[in-house]
């Protein structure tokens, strides 16, 4: 009985430094995000609040990490920042867990709007990171006039050929087509696309370049004179000469949104809720608007910028409200297919 007794004493304080270990080695978390998306302190600031150390892995693109989430079935990964179609998508897959509110007290934080985002209502799986929209950016200092619609871009007057760029990712480059037809940024149906494409193809020949990277830049170098941008993009621009604005044409943008999704696959979800209780205080929130130079769905966040900086980029100071007027871009399914051999024959036509 004796050695028993100390047998079973040493073999519960084995599984005791055992459970520790595991519990030490679960408490990582690997983060899938975009270059320079958050701030560049925040590794070590989780670790401090929280104990948890984070692994940093970059993806270039929205297809890139979804082709290895699919792969995986979402192994290897905690979090990950993905804009809302391919959220929506992964959704769809099963490949997501719910979020659970209740951890994360810094829901507060956001702004009501935040939980009426047409891909995921009520935010039941997938957390809104920045949202925006997709416009004009033009040197003021050059243009006669204000550009106020897509056909400004796709019908461009003779002194602006050859000075245009538009963005090349296949959404965004369809969604001018379609608002400036009148039609849902989510349109696959054949007859549509056909319309878009044939429209897209003639302005290809107007085109100083498709550019999603450097657009701002060639405004700057006046190279370009009206481009085809994303609104905290268009920023970039105006930091460097405030000759260049935004705007939004008459026939409306998308409303783009990057989100935080929790892969099921994730092996600890209670530190992942912390990591998303974390990002979304205000201090974090208020650092993307400075340095990203875009829009926040974290109401505590926005009330801290500086009203100099909302003065100098417009744009940043969309209410919520006016951004939920605008359409989404939305998973297509199977309408997929349609619409990415469209984009295809557009960036092949000469």
């Amino acid at each position: 009985m004796k050695y028993r007794k100390i047998f079973t004493l040493l073999a519960g304080a084995a599984v005791a430094v055992v459970a520790n270990i595991s519990s030490s080695l679960a408490e990582k978390l690997v983060i899938a995000t975009w270059d320079g998306y958050t701030p560049k302190d925040m590794v070590e600031k989780f670790k401090a609040a929280t104990g948890i150390d984070l692994e940093l892995t970059v993806h270039a693109t929205n297809e890139e990490i979804m082709g290895k989430v699919t792969a995986s079935g979402g192994e290897g990964y905690d979090i990950i920042f993905v804009s809302s179609p391919f959220a929506e998508a992964l959704n769809k897959l099963e490949l997501l867990a719910p979020i659970n509110h209740a951890k994360i007290p810094n829901f507060a934080n956001l702004y009501p709007e935040a939980s009426l985002l047409q891909h995921d209502p009520g935010n039941t799986y997938s957390v809104p990171y920045t949202w925006g929209t997709t416009g004009l950016c033009y040197r003021s200092d050059v243009l006669k006039a204000e550009p106020n619609s897509w056909n400004d871009l796709l019908n461009p007057a003779e002194d602006l050929k050859g000075k245009i760029t538009m963005l090349a990712t296949d959404r965004w480059l369809m969604s001018a087509g379609f608002l400036a037809n009148g039609l849902s940024v989510n349109t696959a149906d054949q007859a549509s696309l056909d319309t878009v494409r044939d429209q897209l193809v003639a302005t290809k020949k107007s085109l100083l370049a498709y550019d999603d990277t450097t657009f701002y830049s060639k405004l700057v170098s006046g190279e370009a004179t009206l481009v085809h941008a994303w609104d905290g993009w268009c920023n970039y621009g105006t930091a460097e000469n405030a000759a260049i604005k935004y705007v939004i044409p008459k026939e409306g943008s998308d409303l783009w949104v990057d989100t935080l999704v929790i892969p099921k696959a994730a092996k600890n979800l209670d530190a992942a809720h912390k990591f998303i209780d974390f990002i979304l205080n205000a201090e974090n929130g208020k650092w993307v608007v400075e340095n990203i130079m875009y829009k926040v769905p974290n109401k505590a966040a926005m009330e801290t910028v500086d009203k100099a900086m909302l003065a100098a980029y417009p744009n940043i100071a969309i209410p919520p409200a006016d951004l939920l007027k605008y359409e989404q871009l939305r998973d297509l399914g199977d309408g997929m297919k349609a619409f990415s051999k469209t984009v295809s024959e557009i960036m092949a036509a000469k």
